[in-house]
């Protein structure tokens, strides 16, 4: 990557209480790219996404976002400042209906909600016809687009998405990939994807970043990886990058 990071991640340590779970990561996304962070569960893949909105402890290195150190900047500050983080659960206000928890989403920036709902409910059709449900009776894949939807509301510079396949029937899966890659075209945002469907992750994101323990193992552009070799990556490096390049290597 020539230009400057968007994000950049340097040397970061971090993890929770006295547990380490990023290990030294650097990593660096593109004004206008999808970066997709895979790995084996309990690699660091979530606690990427948790540590660049602030939700972690950090123990050494920097976060540098728009050009600016937010090492030290807590959550909330980074949310103004245009970081959008759709955690994996818990993640829509149960209790309001659909369009109560859109407004949620908007209500930094009310005058901007009448003008920008008609959009998001454009990207999610089903959202619309759920409008007065509460959120809590939605399925897996409503609530997701739920999630999704409301983080929009508060026109995000960049969209840090965690596992948005995660739980989902594979038509539900087709439609929320359909709509993120819609948001990408539309927002030209940098998106940071956390996701276990390797074959989605593939298909949507420009480079991908593997984590082995924390650590970064491999960062290649998405349509140079054999897909068949990942999953060998995963198992603690068990297969050399090299392998990973299309072409080289047997499944």
């Amino acid at each position: 990557m020539t230009e400057a990071p968007f994000l950049e991640l340097a040397q970061v340590t971090a993890g929770y209480g006295a547990v380490t779970v990023l290990d030294g990561l650097s990593l660096r996304l593109g004004r206008n790219e999808v970066l997709a962070i895979l790995g084996a569960n309990g690699s660091g893949k979530s606690t990427v996404l948790k540590t660049s909105i602030g939700l972690t402890r950090m123990t050494a290195g920097r976060l540098i976002f728009a050009g600016q150190d937010i090492t030290r900047l807590p959550a909330h500050r980074r949310a103004a400042l245009g970081i959008g983080y759709v955690p994996q659960s818990q993640n829509v206000f149960s209790d309001l209906t659909v369009i109560d928890n859109l407004r949620m989403g908007g209500f930094l920036r009310p005058a901007a909600f009448a003008a920008e709902i008609g959009s998001v409910l454009e990207l999610f059709p089903r959202l619309g016809e759920r409008r007065r449900e509460r959120a809590g009776n939605l399925s897996g894949g409503e609530r997701r687009m739920l999630a999704i939807g409301l983080t929009l509301l508060l026109a995000p510079k960049l969209l840090l998405l965690d596992e948005p396949s995660s739980d989902l029937a594979p038509a539900m899966v087709d439609q929320v990939f359909a709509a993120i890659r819609e948001i990408h075209r539309r927002l030209a945002i940098p998106i940071l994807l956390v996701e276990q469907n390797v074959a989605k992750a593939l298909s949507l994101a420009d480079r991908v970043c593997v984590l082995v323990r924390g650590r970064e193992a491999l960062d290649a552009p998405a349509g140079a990886i054999d897909p068949a070799q990942l999953h060998m990556l995963f198992l603690d490096g068990a297969v050399r990058t090299s392998e990973l390049r299309k072409g080289t290597g047997s499944p």
